[in-house]
């Protein structure tokens, strides 16, 4: 009776690995991260034969037919489409002038079918994360106050707490937020441009992307109630704004009377 209940059938080890492989493969699909998934998949091989051959005329240069990168400029492998959409669609990229970081361009180079077509292309080389859906870019469904609080504990050490920007180190800075486009901010904190760090799904949820919009977007609206922003630095610009003229112009007044009370005195003199 023993013999007979240790006894496995051959095939049992098999069917366990297969059923082991089967439920490991369910789990990873269930709990895999969204931006894991290539935009390509979604992307037409025409677009994506539309953005290599606008990559390969552009980009290939610094990043390498491929994508694999270069000495001139770094690996998109697995940057994914929003990364490509932030830095071409802002004109960052393509580089004009090689420099501590790539400022922010006054005009972009490519409309939105090539910059899409450049990003499903980007995509297609290695998953990164995807451009953003419309439900997290719409500021008016976010919540500002629960935005400035996630934003102040991890944005405004480098971009100021209005978000008017701020100098770091190596002649880089944190550029100015009240201005940009919704998509560009949510891309930004998905991808970690320039110095900036990723604040991936894990680290901030959509909600919490989006509630930072909708904070930086209260912040455009409002407008600065106090006049003049000098550089939105509180009592560091007030203060010297206050120093240079008021003091200033307290001794300008004193030496203004010294002057004219020892002309004075030589006039009784005589």
């Amino acid at each position: 009776m023993n013999a007979l209940t240790n006894r496995r059938h051959p095939s049992a080890v098999v069917l366990l690995l297969l059923l082991g492989l089967l439920l490991t493969g369910t789990a990873y699909a269930a709990l895999a991260p969204k931006q894991a998934t290539a935009a390509s998949t979604a992307a037409g091989a025409d677009q994506v034969a539309y953005g290599k051959e606008l990559f390969v005329a552009n980009c290939a240069t610094c990043h390498g037919k491929n994508g694999t990168g270069t000495k001139s400029g770094p690996s998109l492998a697995g940057v994914g489409a929003a990364a490509v959409d932030f830095q071409v669609g802002t004109g960052r990229m393509p580089l004009m002038n090689p420099g501590a970081q790539a400022p922010r361009g006054t005009d972009v180079k490519f409309d939105d079918e090539q910059i899409a077509a450049m990003a499903a292309y980007v995509a297609s080389l290695s998953p990164g994360p995807a451009v953003p859906e419309a439900k997290w870019l719409d500021a008016k469904a976010g919540d500002p106050a629960r935005g400035g609080q996630i934003y102040r504990v991890n944005c405004a050490m480098c971009h100021n707490a209005r978000g008017a920007g701020g100098a770091l180190t190596r002649g880089k800075y944190a550029p100015p937020l009240i201005g940009v486009e919704e998509k560009h901010i949510f891309e930004a904190m998905e991808t970690g441009p320039q110095s900036m760090p990723v604040f991936n799904d894990k680290n901030l949820s959509p909600e919490d992307k989006r509630d930072v919009i909708a904070y930086l977007k209260s912040m455009d609206e409002e407008g600065n109630p106090g006049g003049q922003a000098l550089g939105s630095l509180g009592p560091v610009s007030e203060g010297m704004f206050v120093w240079i003229l008021g003091i200033g112009g307290l001794v300008l007044f004193a030496v203004w009377i010294a002057a004219h009370t020892t002309r004075s005195t030589k006039k009784v003199d005589l």
